[in-house]
């Protein structure tokens, strides 16, 4: 398969789950580009990144606050405090070796699950 068209495929599969669950498209792109497209870790996190930004923050953005769905506010200091969190991220990120960031990122998706389906679980009267 033609690389471009293993970035269109990844491109849209993130693009459409940072759409559907807000997750940034990491938990989609990261895996694809490291298992799909060979990228290191580091090269895979900092691509996403590099994508994340004009895309998802202004194309999901404006359908979300036509809806009302968007608090400026809380946005403002979000986005202020997490410029400030990812650089001391990507700090940390780049000194470390690319499979303990692997494995980082691994746990860190598997508390995520776990976290999701014990609550959706609970809410469902399931538990």
């Amino acid at each position: 398969m033609p690389t471009w068209l293993m970035f269109v495929i990844i491109g849209i599969a993130g693009g459409v789950a940072a759409g559907l669950f807000g997750i940034g498209g990491g938990l989609v792109i990261i895996p694809a580009l490291i298992y799909g497209a060979g990228f290191s870790q580091h090269m895979a996190t900092g691509t996403t990144l590099a994508v994340l930004l004009p895309p998802i923050g202004l194309a999901a953005t404006i359908e979300y606050y036509r809806h009302g769905n968007v608090d400026v506010r809380a946005a403002a200091i979000l986005a202020a405090t997490m410029f400030a969190g990812a650089w001391v991220g990507a700090y940390f990120a780049n000194r470390i070796s690319g499979p303990h960031l692997r494995l980082t990122f691994g746990l860190f998706v598997c508390a995520m699950g776990v976290y999701l389906v014990y609550g959706a679980c609970k809410r469902l009267g399931w538990i």
